[in-house]
């Protein structure tokens, strides 16, 4: 991977007409470690908001020895980039191939379930396997309610009745049981997980059994931006989450109990830039190389705002328009489909002008991981940074608006 000190020093040097990832490698460090020493309990870093093996493997170094899958595929990458990392199974639907393989070839001992039907796929593996039930830890994800960017009940987890005769029948087969939730992604308000912990605890109380560990989810906050000419909404930073988060543990009584976290964004937002080149500008329009289809697809949805920064092609030498005056520009992905627009406007010098680049921050999470070959078009070109997006040199000119703009 090369290596340059600045994203801008990169773009100058290289003069890319495709997208580039920007790496910073200390960033992603800083934030797992602040986020294991903030979290009382087992920090699992959640592998499908950023599998890459460099992300992986940086994060073994950074001292992150347990790994939140969902899939054979994550689990095969996990263990290629850190062999001797704990993994835990937290996909409540798999196949039961995909079972076997994780009991059998990777030896985790770690699931969770919503439903009796996957109770049964797995009791049946791990009795063609003869292994003992006690040595296995069963999650029942309960649904929860709360706000936030991505609300993740709609698909998965029981009900709190539900959940109570699952805690029952895994108890009556020997297996050990857990708790989990998740309360969505980007959460906005630092009572939802008390609403979560009052469900567990109703939970705990009419089970009546063991319960061995408790699965806070995820839902961590990344650091993103806001539109300068709004009131910005005010989102909770995840230390802030993470010391309200202890006191309601202790409070609802689960002080004693071990915890789990599987933060996603938190750890690996900050941690990549992209730098991509405006292929051209139409009135107020910019078309980019990257768009909803690769990188870009959590400001398609309009639930994240992304700081954005100029960065000049200094060929041009005449340009138009006030460089000191702030526009908002609809913004084109580069795929021939007419949906590739993003939600929302950047807000960006009025002189930005074909060949220029934009280096848009804070893109870790979900952009590598959702990229797709649609129209042929597949950023992968990836090079490591030293200076973080938010101290090269001058600061964002501005961030993508929260609102729609017009045709």
């Amino acid at each position: 991977m090369d290596r340059y000190a600045s994203a801008r020093e990169m773009t100058l040097t290289l003069r890319p007409d495709h997208p580039v990832y920007c790496f910073h490698r200390n960033i992603l460090q800083e934030d797992a470690i602040a986020f294991r020493q903030a979290f009382p309990g087992k920090t699992a870093y959640a592998v499908k908001t950023n599998g890459e093996p460099f992300v992986l493997e940086t994060l073994a170094q950074a001292g992150v020895d347990c790994f939140d899958v969902a899939s054979p595929a994550e689990i095969a990458a996990v263990r290629a980039a850190a062999p001797k990392a704990e993994m835990i199974y937290m996909h409540p639907v798999k196949a039961q191939s995909d079972i076997r393989l994780a009991l059998e070839r990777y030896h985790i001992r770690t699931l969770a379930l919503d439903h009796e039907d996957e109770v049964a796929k797995i009791l049946r593996i791990v009795r063609a396997l003869d292994l003992d039930p006690g040595d296995i830890t069963l999650f029942v994800r309960i649904a929860t309610k709360g706000h936030a960017a991505y609300e993740l009940s709609k698909k998965f987890g029981a009900a709190p009745g539900h959940a109570v005769e699952l805690l029952q029948r895994i108890d009556r087969i020997g297996f050990r049981a857990g708790i989990c939730f998740h309360v969505g992604s980007q959460i906005e308000e630092t009572d939802t997980y008390e609403r979560a912990l009052a469900s567990a605890d109703w939970v705990r109380a009419r089970a009546g059994v063991p319960i061995v560990a408790l699965d806070v989810g995820g839902g961590f906050p990344a650091e993103y931006g806001s539109d300068p000419r709004r009131k910005a909404v005010e989102v909770p930073s995840t230390l802030e989450i993470l010391e309200e988060l202890r006191g309601e543990i202790e409070a609802w009584g689960f002080a004693d109990t071990p915890l789990v976290a599987e933060p996603g964004r938190a750890i690996c937002a900050r941690c990549i830039s992209l730098v991509v080149r405006v292929l051209l500008k139409k009135g107020r329009r910019l078309y980019i190389n990257d768009g909803i289809w690769a990188s870009l697809s959590d400001s398609w949805t309009g639930k994240i705002t992304l700081p954005a920064r100029h960065i000049p092609d200094p060929a041009r030498r005449q340009r138009s328009g006030d460089p000191s005056s702030i526009i908002p520009f609809k913004v084109c992905g580069a795929t021939c489909d007419s949906v590739d627009i993003l939600s929302r406007p950047f807000w960006l010098p009025e002189t930005v002008d074909t060949g220029d680049w934009i280096e848009i921050g804070h893109i870790g999470a979900y952009s590598l991981a959702l990229r797709t070959h649609f129209n042929g078009f597949y950023p992968d070109t990836i090079v490591e940074v030293d200076r973080p997006f938010a101290d090269d040199g001058e600061p964002p000119e501005s961030f993508a608006s929260i609102e729609t703009m017009a045709d």
